[in-house]
């Protein structure tokens, strides 16, 4: 018990710490950063939407180069940190969604278009939804973690896109943030928040990948059933007895 509680610890500081960190980030953006010249209070949900993009994206690269050694060795380890990572970049892909949406809807004056940064990003949960739908359909944990690391690899595709799309073709969505591109005032608590979803990613990942471990230790585990009577052979013993 003490040796599993001793695991949590290092993702109950990461998440602690991002907490924190996003707390006070957002008290700054909400409430000391001055609002923006042109989208006035609007542009406040920078601070949440822009990290998550962030995040979104480093945790399907861990996830990429989780899959890659997984492929290789076949160790449980990897198939472990895999799935967590893909599981935590769906939630985030799915928060930079909505975000996005509560953003475009005062700023574009509608909810969706498909515009190349949403599409993109749109295509890349459905991607990595179906990575895990195609992982919970294989039974032997082998064979699963293959396909779920080729399956991820060939996801991870559309990242790349997503990032670039912007830059690619004619969108209304802005170019990535960067110090030039943010003014001054806005980089403190930008920077907070962005590593705050880093430090909770990470903490989220953690968790996941120890459930994940002792799921498959339990899978190793356990015995070789035998296989089911065809029922040719229990029509046969119902007309012996």
């Amino acid at each position: 018990m003490s040796q599993e509680s001793d695991s949590l610890k290092a993702p109950a500081a990461w998440t602690g710490l991002g907490i924190s960190l996003l707390a006070v980030a957002h008290f700054q953006g909400l409430f000391v950063a001055p609002a923006e010249a042109t989208m006035g209070d609007v542009y406040r949900i920078l601070y949440v939407h822009v990290p998550t993009a962030w995040l979104a994206l480093l945790v399907y690269l861990w996830a990429f180069l989780a899959a890659i050694p997984s492929l290789w060795t076949g160790r449980r380890i990897w198939d472990a940190r895999l799935e967590s990572c893909v599981e935590v970049g769906l939630l985030l892909n799915g928060l930079v969604l909505i975000q996005g949406s509560i953003w475009a809807r005062p700023t574009w004056g509608v909810w969706w278009t498909w515009d190349p940064r949403l599409t993109t990003t749109a295509v890349m949960l459905v991607s990595f939804v179906g990575v895990m739908v195609l992982r919970s359909m294989i039974q032997p944990p082998s064979r699963r973690a293959v396909v779920t690391a080729i399956a991820t690899i060939i996801a991870f595709v559309d990242v790349p896109v997503v990032y670039m799309s912007v830059k690619w073709w004619n969108s209304l969505h802005q170019m990535q943030s960067s110090p030039e591109t943010v003014d001054e005032t806005m980089h403190l608590p930008l920077r907070m928040a962005a590593f705050g979803m880093l430090f909770l990613s990470m903490g989220f990942i953690g968790f996941r990948r120890r459930i994940a471990e002792a799921r498959l230790a339990l899978e190793d585990d356990a015995p070789d059933l035998p296989p089911a009577p065809s029922p040719l052979s229990l029509g046969a013993l119902g007309g012996e007895e």
